[in-house]
């Protein structure tokens, strides 16, 4: 049996292994979709259909909207047609449940998949079309922090963005120059309203998205390649709103024991795949079942009925709140710690970590202690209650097969938001930063992790970063054993404000962090040591 748009119609088959179906109609949803879409979202991976895709299936089922999603991606184009061609559009939603149950649900509200290679000219006229239909009502991101940045560490343009701001709408390669150009085709077409919704976890990351949509506009504009009436099209968030969220739920990378239970089942290919861009996926997506989306309501050609699929649908002041609760104390924070402090002591999944004292004792300190006196309460959800739950039920669930070294990856781009918003917090309220452990001790050590040997002196695999060589290259010389090897280098980046949001050696953090870091210098088995040290 495989997962494809004819093998639906054996209804009796898919229900005999505990599959749930779509309730309506995909061949005519796609039809409608494809006529007059409402919906584009760019960022095809788990997150999206593991989540998002099931959240405008819920209404579908429920005949509260008839049409679904264009997924796209800039990045991974092999996951448009390994992924979403090879499986016409279908996604197997494996749901990982704490009793060591599965549910099993067939996603089809994906109605068409794209690539947005500036070089595929029918896949960008086809995107022209959609961007220029007054349905269109939403853009929807999940493309991770890295995804909205146009500059790199030292705070230049990459070259890419220097091309495109160059060359001009017409050439757009980086995500955020094609949406930016797709905003234009739909500006010339009637400048229609929209909505463009980032649902990545990052801090304020509807202003981000707008930040660098209108940074390309803007080059492009002293280029001469857009108008006056263009860039005022963009700038009113009457016609043009970016609205921001919250994002929340764990979607590891797939896990072979779902992938044999398929298998036994009768399921076929459900074989992961590695892409040409190093992407590990599967036609499944298994996850666990605790989900949270938060988003602001500023929607101005309409939207889906998404709170009748269990999203908040509340105002900014609300959604900052649950973003910063999340992103920067309850759970991210929390992860990061977990995986670089996991690489190094040779752990190979989460849930095993929450059975080592010394990190349930660093991620309880980095919440509870450290984090939850300045996060503001967001009313909808309880801070407190979210962590409970994160430190007592997700993380620590054994059936969740998620690893450190996936969480890892782009940790450069992520420690600005998960550690620098709280102790700009701490600034800004005048608490002592002395009083920090759990936050230098987790920056300390993913400066550690960056050394590429682990607590037993074994060289270890770091995980993908688009700063991993530039970091490196600052940290060349230190040596594990030899603490002397250590004269300052951590400086220049623990200085950097596009790594961190503040310097962290002028507002005076960086000495603890540097003490931390040389101790763990020591030897084998200096990490662990160290941990032991500071959260006795």
């Amino acid at each position: 049996m495989k997962m494809n748009l004819a093998a639906l119609a054996n209804r009796e088959a898919w229900e005999k292994v505990n599959v749930v179906l779509p309730q309506y109609d995909v061949a005519a949803m796609a039809a409608r979709t494809k006529e007059n879409p409402i919906w584009v979202h760019f960022g095809a991976g788990n997150i999206f259909r593991g989540f998002i895709a099931a959240l405008q299936q819920r209404l579908l089922d429920e005949g509260l909207c008839d049409r679904g999603i264009v997924a796209a991606d800039t990045f991974d184009y092999d996951i448009i047609t390994r992924i979403y061609d090879a499986f016409d559009n279908l996604t197997m939603n494996v749901t990982l449940n704490p009793d060591a149950t599965t549910s099993r649900e067939i996603i089809a509200s994906v109605a068409e998949a794209l690539r947005a290679d500036a070089g595929d000219k029918g896949q960008m006229a086809r995107f022209a079309e959609i961007f220029e239909n007054p349905s269109l009502q939403m853009v929807s991101f999940t493309i991770t922090e890295k995804g909205y940045a146009l500059r790199n560490m030292a705070g230049e343009l990459m070259p890419v963005v220097v091309a495109d701001m160059k060359e001009g709408p017409a050439s757009a390669r980086h995500a955020m120059s094609v949406v930016t150009a797709l905003m234009l085709r739909r500006f010339e077409a009637g400048a229609y309203p929209i909505a463009l919704v980032s649902m990545d976890n990052c801090s304020h990351n509807g202003e981000k998205l707008r930040s660098s949509v209108m940074e390309i506009a803007k080059a492009w504009y002293e280029n001469g390649f857009v108008t006056d009436a263009f860039m005022a099209y963009l700038g009113d968030e009457a016609k043009v709103a970016f609205p921001w969220s919250m994002i929340d739920k764990i979607t590891p990378r797939p896990a072979k024991v779902v992938e044999e239970s398929l298998l036994a089942d009768g399921i076929e290919d459900m074989a992961p795949i590695v892409t040409s861009r190093n992407t590990f996926i599967a036609p499944f997506v298994n996850a666990e079942r605790p989900q949270y989306l938060v988003v602001e309501d500023r929607f101005p050609n309409g939207r889906p009925a998404l709170e009748k699929a269990g999203v908040y649908m509340t105002d900014r002041d609300t959604v900052n709140c649950t973003e910063r609760m999340k992103v920067t104390t309850c759970l991210n924070p929390l992860h990061t710690a977990l995986a670089v402090y996991g690489c190094m002591l040779g752990y190979t999944l989460i849930c095993e970590e929450m059975k080592d004292e010394e990190l349930v004792k660093l991620i309880r300190r980095l919440g509870y202690v450290e984090g939850l006196p300045v996060v503001v309460d967001p009313r909808i959800l309880s801070p407190k209650a979210f962590i409970d739950e994160v430190v007592e039920q997700r993380l620590p669930n054994p059936f969740m097969p998620d690893a450190p070294q996936r969480i890892a990856t782009d940790t450069s781009q992520k420690v600005g938001i998960r550690f620098g918003e709280t102790i700009k917090s701490y600034v800004a309220e005048g608490r002592d930063l002395g009083g920090l452990v759990s936050i230098p001790l987790a920056i300390a050590g993913w400066l550690r992790y960056l050394l590429g040997v682990d607590d037993n002196g074994a060289v270890m695999e770091i995980s993908s970063d688009p700063m991993k060589d530039e970091l490196q290259q600052k940290l060349a010389g230190i040596e594990l054993g030899k603490p002397e090897t250590y004269h300052g280098q951590l400086r220049g980046i623990l200085s950097s404000e596009v790594i961190f949001g503040s310097d962290l050696c002028k507002i005076g953090l960086a000495d603890r962090i540097e003490q931390i870091f040389v101790e763990e210098l020591a030897g084998p088995g200096a990490v662990r040591a160290t941990l032991r040290k500071y959260l006795a």
